[in-house]
């Protein structure tokens, strides 16, 4: 296998309103990832990118939705996010300000 590279784990931070108070509340993080990442890669990649300590992975895999335009259907990708949980007392300041 090749050498190992956060960027190719992590494609962005998924922000919205749920994402926001799961990270306020219970200091979990949510990422889009690549969909064949594993939880230990996921773990190594968020611990690389921020220097912080990760607890714990959850992964969902999200279906893909249907779209139209006019006549025509056509189908988005899948995608996959992980909720990352951090140790007590650490955040990811990037992530933070935004809120």
């Amino acid at each position: 296998m090749g050498e190992f590279h956060y960027a190719d784990v992590l494609i962005q931070p998924a922000v919205s309103e749920k994402s926001n108070d799961l990270m306020i509340e219970q200091n979990k993080y949510v990422f889009i990832v690549a969909p064949r990442a594993s939880k230990t890669d996921i773990r190594r990649a968020v611990a690389e990118r921020f220097n912080v300590t990760v607890t714990d992975v959850n992964i969902v895999n999200l279906p893909r939705k249907s779209k139209r335009v006019g006549m025509h259907r056509y189908y988005t990708g899948r995608r996959r996010k992980a909720i990352v949980t951090l140790a007590a007392g650490q955040t990811i300041p990037e992530l933070s300000e935004a809120v």
